[in-house]
């Protein structure tokens, strides 16, 4: 579970500009993502049994500053190499590719807009005679 997280993480940093997010954005979008649903899940514990060893800050994968969070080059090529297609042979047959597919994150949901209730407003509304009598 920790291994698909991180990958989570490496994704998303990957797919920010410069490969840099705050933190409040990038726990935003790996909210998004861990429950978007099983393909998400799957896609990262297929990832995550090529990588058991992960640890994304001791080898250097990801910087932390005071302004968030940043993927490396090193980070960038680990990504590649795991997401690279596994050759697969058969018998008498020429080595093939195993698709590998990179769903697409679920766009973020807009903003909601909270309405303010005019408390005063509906008090005095509610303290006036009806008109009807």
């Amino acid at each position: 579970m920790w291994v698909s997280f991180q990958i989570t993480v490496l994704k998303v940093l990957e797919g920010h500009p410069g490969g840099r997010a705050s933190l409040a954005e990038l726990s935003r979008a790996v909210a998004i993502l861990v429950t978007s649903g099983p393909d998400w899940t799957d896609r990262t514990k297929r990832l995550a049994a090529r990588a058991p060893g992960l640890e994304i800050f001791s080898q250097s994968f990801v910087l932390r500053d005071d302004a968030g969070w940043q993927i490396t080059d090193a980070g960038r090529a680990f990504l590649a190499s795991i997401e690279t297609p596994i050759q697969t042979t058969t018998d008498n047959e020429q080595p093939t590719e195993a698709a590998v597919v990179m769903p697409v994150p679920p766009q973020a949901s807009p903003p909601i807009r909270l309405v303010a209730v005019n408390l005063r407003r509906r008090a005095r509304e509610q303290m006036r005679p009806s008109a009807v009598a």
